[in-house]
């Protein structure tokens, strides 16, 4: 898929998704019938390529998953928070500037199996955990390429990397000191109503998240030649 207008197929897919079924050939079955429709179309009038190796009917199942998705607000909207800080913080570059695509795809892969491993991200049915990362990486492509002004949506990724560089001595991370760290600072900020966890997230949990962004960090930084985010 072409990233630049992978916003826009999502957009799109969870309008078509979200309407009643179509009345025009096939498509009128139901919402999931009618969303392999749009993508069958934008992949013959090139508004989208086929992407990740996939086949026409495997493009479609992807269009499907991405509408339901983006139907499910906690997942959809973590996803979003999480791509933008990943494109702020761990882009896909080198310290020396050279690319690196490999060193922020397999960070965002992390995230997405920690999310899921400590409840922060649910599959919407008719989704797997990689159709999950397919989307969440194309959202941190499209970010990558934006040239307007941003915030700095990386400063969560900053501030838990700031544990695992004050733990770090002659360039190993006392894991225990950074863990214990973040753990604190994580029972602060909830104890202080900065973070505002909902009640299918326990604050162990979110401990639990926070520690394994630290670890997947630290990787990316090593992989990437980085000293800091």
């Amino acid at each position: 898929m072409n990233v630049k207008n992978v916003v826009l197929v999502g957009v799109c897919l969870l309008v078509v998704s979200a309407a009643p079924a179509l009345r025009a050939q096939s498509c009128t079955s139901g919402p999931d019938a009618a969303v392999q429709c749009f993508v069958g179309n934008a992949v013959r009038t090139n508004l989208v390529t086929l992407q990740y190796g996939m086949s026409m009917s495997q493009f479609k199942a992807y269009g499907v998953s991405v509408s339901k998705i983006v139907q499910q607000q906690p997942t959809a909207l973590a996803v979003v928070g999480l791509a933008s800080a990943v494109a702020d913080a761990l882009p896909p570059t080198n310290a020396n500037g050279s690319a690196n695509q490999a060193a922020q795809t397999a960070a965002i892969n992390s995230i997405v199996d920690a999310g899921i491993a400590n409840n922060f991200l649910t599959l919407p049915a008719e989704t797997t955990t990689q159709d999950l990362k397919w989307f969440s990486l194309d959202l941190v492509n499209v970010m990558n390429t934006n040239n307007g002004i941003l915030l700095s949506p990386g400063t969560m990724l900053r501030v838990i990397d700031s544990y695992v560089v004050t733990a770090t001595t002659s360039g190993t991370v006392n894991w225990t000191q950074a863990n214990s760290g973040i753990a604190t600072m994580i029972t602060n900020f909830a104890s202080a109503g900065l973070l505002k966890l909902p009640a299918t997230i326990t604050t162990v949990q979110a401990i639990q998240f926070a520690q394994s962004l630290a670890q997947i960090t630290y990787t990316y930084k090593t992989a990437t030649g980085r000293t800091a985010l």
